[in-house]
């Protein structure tokens, strides 16, 4: 198993940083539209047999995220809106028109999942397409993966006291351990983009930010499983080996979107 991860994130890692460092705005939009249907399948799915969602509808949400930075910068924020409104009106109409057959649980947890995976997802396209946007964006996936790995490490080398019956393995030990090692690691990225692409970020507010977003990766990583854990499965998915699907693999970077970014905006 350990075996797996490690190759998966050799072989995996290097090519989401192709995309991300050479990808234009509208290559990333689309790379992240894909993300989002991948992911929304498997939160659906892990619903099967259980409850209905009404699919169909969260699968089309993700297609806006294509057109994020061909939508005037004015304009956005009114067709969000407008796509929320119109979702919640479609979900609605389709528990009428099946005479119940969808249940007002269905269209709850379709809703959820489009707000939680597809609205928190295309933050990260937003933050992409703004100035400095592909330094940036790289803040979100080192406090998160950076979170993890020392969480990881420190954990099974020094964990004694578990965290939360959520997610048993997880010790308090490995919680401090996550949050220094993402901390240092958002410091030392901070450092070099100083230094390369002269941006001049203030070091002690990155620290902060650091401490949030590892915070949060790991509210958002215990939120995902409890989802699993509601619904008796252990991971959403097999895409990754020895990660298991790509909402196990992201979690955390889907709750921390949003907050990274309007805390980045700042800077």
């Amino acid at each position: 198993m350990k075996l797996k991860r490690i190759l998966s994130g050799v072989i995996g890692l290097p090519i989401v940083a192709l995309i991300l460092i050479y990808g234009n705005i509208y290559v990333i939009d689309v790379f992240f539209a894909i993300v989002a249907m991948i992911t929304i399948y498997e939160y659906f799915e892990s619903f099967k047999g259980k409850y209905k969602p009404v699919k169909w509808i969260g699968y089309l949400s993700c297609i806006p995220i294509v057109f994020l930075h061909i939508i005037p910068k004015e304009y956005l924020l009114y067709t969000i809106s407008l796509l929320i409104i119109a979702i919640i009106s479609i979900l609605f109409i389709q528990v009428v028109l099946s005479s119940m057959k969808t249940s007002v649980i269905d269209i709850m947890i379709t809703f959820f999942g489009i707000f939680y995976i597809v609205f928190f997802l295309s933050f990260i396209a937003i933050l992409h397409g703004m100035e400095n946007g592909k330094y940036l964006i790289w803040f979100i996936l080192i406090a998160a993966w950076g979170t993890d790995t020392c969480a990881y490490f420190v954990g099974s080398k020094f964990g004694k006291h578990k965290f939360t019956k959520i997610s048993p393995k997880k010790s308090i030990e490995g919680c401090i351990g996550g949050t220094l090692g993402a901390i240092l690691i958002t410091l030392l990225y901070a450092f070099a983009i100083n230094k390369l692409a002269n941006i001049q970020i203030s070091y002690i507010y990155i620290a902060l930010i650091g401490f949030i977003l590892s915070v949060l990766s790991q509210i958002g990583d215990l939120s995902a499983s409890s989802i699993k854990r509601t619904m008796g499965i252990k991971d959403f998915g097999n895409l990754i080996p020895g990660h298991g699907g790509m909402l196990d693999r992201i979690d955390s970077i889907i709750f921390i979107a949003p907050f990274a970014y309007f805390l980045l905006t700042l800077i």
